[in-house]
């Protein structure tokens, strides 16, 4: 008969080498990357910080920046955010998890952050377009430039109502510092007065940021001796109210300015 047939134990030297090779790569993992990472773990982390207060006939509505992507990472890429509103409606007909009940009021794109106040990590959205005695509720979501987007954010929320009057306010600068002195309003006739935030800002910037003191002040008067010398400041007053059980605050007030005055 012809050749005889090739029992195992006959491979060539060179074969057996090469099967033992496969053996100990697929043994040892060879070529392994590690773990395969689940997209939703790329995604940017939920911000977890919105909030809402009212000032004036206006919300302002705040969150941060995440500085972390859903697995852990460092997040990078971040492209913007979108905010979402929707009115709160009477028990038995609302629905927080309709695919309707959610509007976008804004989107922000961080190469050009129109309509939002940027502070650091921090954005601000002024939103106007509300209604008197009606409840709205908040979320936002980020995402990054290949379109990943993160899971909702937290929910904030709060009714609009109508807010207290500002106070007037008189300004009279000194060589320590500038003394600000105002008339308060009458109290709402549904609320009560809790006190007054003073705000500053560079004369010439645009934006009143945050208040000067940590809590509202009960007196009417207010001295700020934190001052540069040769630099003018304006300064604004808000009056803050408990109105409807929702603390409140007003419009800002007349604006006046005062800087350091130069030592007798």
């Amino acid at each position: 008969m012809g050749d005889a047939c090739v029992a195992p134990t006959d491979i060539e030297p060179d074969m057996k080498k090469f099967l033992l090779i496969i053996a100990i790569c697929f043994l040892a993992g060879c070529g392994k990357k590690g773990a395969l990472v689940p997209p939703e773990a790329l995604a940017p982390a939920a911000v977890a910080d919105l909030k809402v207060e009212q000032q004036g006939e206006r919300f302002l509505v705040s969150w941060s920046r995440p500085a972390r992507e859903e697995g852990g990472g460092p997040l990078r890429d971040l492209a913007g955010f979108r905010l979402f509103r929707r009115e709160l409606l009477p028990p038995g007909e609302d629905c927080e998890e309709c695919p309707s009940a959610y509007r976008q009021v804004v989107g922000v794109d961080l190469e050009y952050p129109r309509g939002v106040l940027v502070l650091g990590e921090r954005y601000l959205f002024p939103d106007a377009d509300l209604t008197t005695g009606k409840s709205y509720r908040y979320k936002a979501v980020s995402f990054k430039r290949d379109g990943t987007q993160s899971r909702d954010s937290n929910r904030a929320g709060r009714k609009m109502v109508a807010p207290p009057r500002p106070p007037m306010v008189q300004a009279t600068p000194s060589p320590s510092g500038v003394g600000l002195e105002w008339q308060p309003p009458e109290a709402p006739a549904n609320g009560r007065i809790e006190g007054y935030n003073v705000y500053r800002k560079r004369a010439g910037e645009e934006f009143y940021v945050a208040p000067l003191t940590g809590a509202p002040l009960r007196e009417t008067t207010f001295e700020d001796r934190r001052l540069e010398r040769g630099t003018g400041y304006d300064y604004a007053v808000r009056t803050v109210a408990v109105v409807e059980g929702e603390t409140v605050e007003s419009d800002l007030s007349n604006e006046v300015r005062g800087a350091l005055t130069e030592p007798e």
